[in-house]
C-alpha cells in the first residue's frame, strides 16, 4: 500500500470512529486532527501494516508510539484552546508533537535519544509542522528557556511529576502524565492555580519509564521490571 494512498485516509477514519470516538473522546478539534495526521509516516516500515491498529508499536531505542486512543485521551485532557505554548517530554517518533502542532501556537518537545529526535525533527519539517521545536536532553528538567507553558504532556512514566515541570507550568496550565511504577501507572491531570495544584486521576495506563535526573534512573529501569511498551 502506498503511503499516499486514499486507503490510509479511510484507515484513519476507521481509527477515529472505532478506537477513539466510541470510547468517549468528544473534542471535535482532537478528533479532526487525529483524522488528518498521517500516523503511518511515524512508524518503521517493519510495522507499517499495523500503523492504525489499536495498540502501541515499537519505534526503536526501546521506545514506542502510543496506542491511538491514549494519544487522543492525553491530548483531550490538556483542554487546548489554540493559544497555548506546549511542552512535550518524550518526543519519540514525533507523532504526539505533530498532533499538538495543529492544536496550539507552539510546541517544544524533548527527547533523550538523539537518533529519535533527529528522525522526528526531519519528519515534522517534511509534514509542515514548523511550530515544533525539537530538543535533545533530559526531559525531566523541562525547557526553562521557553517557560512558562500552558500545557505540558509527559509521554513516559514518572515515579512522580518532576518538580521542574510543575515550576514551568503556567498559572492556569494543565499537565498530563502517567505516574507510577513499572507495568502499571495512573494517568493524571494536574491543574495549577497560583502556587497550588490539584490532581485528577484519568485512567490506568502502562508506559515506558521516564529516565532522567527527576525521573527513574537507568539502574531503576533494569532493576524494577519495566516492560517496554505503552498501552
Amino acid at each position: 500500500m502506498e503511503t499516499s494512498s486514499p486507503q490510509y485516509q479511510r484507515l484513519r477514519e476507521q481509527m477515529v470512529e472505532r478506537q477513539i470516538a466510541r470510547r468517549g473522546i468528544a473534542d471535535p478539534r482532537v478528533l479532526e486532527v487525529m483524522r488528518s495526521v498521517p500516523r503511518h509516516r511515524f512508524v518503521p516500515q517493519s510495522v507499517l501494516p499495523s500503523a492504525y491498529a489499536d495498540c502501541a508499536l515499537p519505534i526503536g531505542e526501546g521506545q514506542t508510539i502510543s496506542q491511538p486512543y491514549i494519544v487522543a485521551l492525553m491530548t483531550e485532557a490538556l483542554e487546548l484552546a489554540g493559544h497555548e505554548r506546549a511542552l512535550e517530554i518524550g518526543t519519540g517518533c514525533g507523532y504526539q508533537a505533530a498532533i499538538l502542532s495543529r492544536l496550539v501556537e507552539r510546541v517544544h518537545t524533548i527527547e533523550r535519544h538523539a537518533v529519535l529526535a533527529e528522525r522526528a525533527e526531519k519528519l515534522l519539517i517534511e509534514l509542515g509542522c514548523h511550530n515544533v521545536h525539537v530538543h535533545v536532553g533530559d526531559g525531566t528538567a523541562g525547557w526553562p528557556e521557553a517557560a512558562p507553558f500552558e500545557a505540558i504532556i509527559i509521554t513516559a512514566a514518572a515515579p512522580e511529576v518532576p518538580q521542574p515541570l510543575l515550576d514551568q507550568l503556567a498559572d492556569g496550565g494543565r499537565l498530563v502524565a502517567p505516574v507510577g511504577p513499572a507495568g502499571f501507572q495512573n494517568l493524571i491531570r494536574v491543574r495549577k492555580k497560583g502556587k497550588r495544584t490539584t490532581t485528577q486521576h484519568l485512567a490506568p495506563v502502562a508506559f515506558v519509564p521516564l529516565i532522567g535526573e527527576h525521573g527513574w534512573s537507568e539502574e531503576d529501569k533494569g532493576e524494577r521490571g519495566w516492560r517496554f511498551w505503552r498501552r
